[in-house]
């Protein structure tokens, strides 16, 4: 479990309007599937009682971001109880297992005590391999996906059709045909009314909220471009141990590869490309770069590049200018910034005029932790029966905004939105299963094939 402060720094939530007593509302959208949830009848009308008002929760996906946001749930002012996990490895169920159940939490919430007894998780409900997640939902009210984005589709996809509210890590795909699967459940999804919060927590952040929302209003005009950026070192790697096969060492190393991944500019930049979308309340049309590896080469970095740098165009003409970077030693910078006719944001919390007079200072320091607030008021709304939260076609399609940067760097080339869309390249295997072999493999040199730029074809 690596950098566990880190995983529990987010903040706050959303409105809406669908209101439904507690008890209906969770016997219609978590004990209904189908026809029923999908008929003309009233919600209400189509449900069965409850014992009680427990929300109950299944963990699906045990690692680092799992297990916080396992504690966030927990930590939140509902009756929520864990009842079910799962894992493709025990290791990590047990280490989540125990971290969820320490009389000290200080380490992850900086506050100390402890949630066990909201955790009812006997033998019987913790669940190994690849289709454990189905076995832990049937358990649940409420789902948390928080496996690698690449089994993210599948996995949202089976809680839409088991009827289940969703809390769900970015990125939500890392390929086209993902994201398409992504789109359709998440349209299943608002017609169950089906809350569904995705894990790009600015969005659940006070300074984010008001900053984003004044630019919405023209506070400094119409936006011409926005500059984003995820530079930094990098991540943890995993040693390949002796009698793994390929596809545990991938699953290890989920980071590298692309089918599971999706590069790091899916995966972590995905949140400043987010924060650009909102801004100009859309997606782009078109995007070209550069990028390749120079540092980040071993064998030990599987497939993806170390840098990436971006030009995407919407479809007013404005361009966002967006950087990401896996490489020790250099300046790091995660933030974001826009240019309007009449002024500038130069980061979270400022609005400038054009000649440079303060019209927001934002103080972030007072704001709560988003990765709390998204919890929060998520759970909030189901204990209340409101229907408020319908993150994910935004989710797929910011994600959607990262994957085509990537086509763009690998290929070289300009890439047009709706060509990236509707591509039919999957790059995850055609089953799952510990013996099955990936797409892409290691050479006689141990080292994974990278894309070439001007050679390698992405649609």
């Amino acid at each position: 479990m690596h950098n566990r402060r880190n995983f529990l720094k987010k903040l706050s939530g959303q409105s809406g309007d669908s209101t439904l007593p507690r008890r209906d509302f969770l016997k219609t959208t978590a004990l209904l599937s189908g026809a029923a949830l999908l008929s003309e009848l009233p919600l209400a009308q189509a449900a069965n009682s409850l014992v009680d008002d427990t929300i109950k929760v299944a963990l699906i996906g045990c690692g680092g971001r799992g297990t916080g946001a396992a504690m966030q749930a927990l930590l939140t002012q509902q009756n929520v109880k864990l009842v079910a996990m799962a894992d493709a490895f025990r290791d990590r169920l047990d280490e989540a297992y125990t971290a969820i159940t320490s009389n000290d939490l200080s380490d992850w919430s900086g506050a100390g005590g402890t949630v066990k007894h909201r955790v009812d998780v006997p033998e019987e409900r913790k669940y190994v391999g690849f289709d454990a997640y189905k076995k832990a939902m049937e358990h649940a009210d409420v789902v948390i996906l928080t496996t690698p984005p690449g089994f993210r589709p599948m996995h949202f996809e089976e809680a839409v059709r088991m009827g289940k509210h969703i809390f769900m890590e970015k990125p939500v795909a890392t390929d086209a045909p993902g994201i398409r699967r992504v789109l359709a459940a998440a349209a299943i999804a608002k017609q169950k009314k089906l809350n569904v919060v995705v894990g790009l927590q600015r969005h659940y952040q006070t300074v984010y909220r008001q900053w984003v929302d004044m630019m919405q209003q023209g506070v400094i005009g119409d936006i011409t471009a926005a500059r984003v950026y995820w530079n930094g070192g990098g991540v943890w790697v995993k040693d390949r141990k002796p009698g793994m096969t390929e596809m545990e060492y991938q699953m290890r190393n989920w980071y590298y590869f692309n089918w599971l991944c999706g590069d790091h500019i899916v995966e972590q930049h995905i949140h400043n490309l987010d924060v650009g979308n909102w801004v100009k309340q859309g997606y782009p049309v078109r995007a070209h770069g550069i990028g390749g590896r120079q540092l980040r080469v071993g064998k030990d970095f599987g497939e993806i590049f170390d840098h990436h740098t971006v030009e995407y165009e919407y479809a007013d003409g404005s361009r966002m200018y967006s950087q990401c970077r896996h490489q020790a030693g250099t300046r790091e910078a995660v933030t974001e910034g826009f240019h309007g006719t009449n002024g500038s944001a130069p980061e979270p919390g400022v609005l400038l005029t054009r000649s440079g007079y303060p019209i927001l200072r934002y103080d972030a320091r007072k704001d709560s932790n988003p990765y709390q607030v998204e919890h929060d008021e998520l759970f909030a709304a189901i204990a209340k029966g409101e229907y408020k939260f319908m993150d994910a076609e935004n989710g797929a399609k910011s994600t959607m905004t990262a994957i085509l940067g990537r086509l763009a760097t690998y290929s070289g080339q300009q890439i047009e939105w709706d060509a990236a869309l509707n591509s039919n390249v999957s790059l995850a295997p055609d089953r799952f299963d510990w013996n099955v072999v990936p797409k892409v493999l290691p050479g006689k040199d141990g080292l994974y094939a990278c894309a070439v730029p001007g050679v390698t074809k992405v649609i």
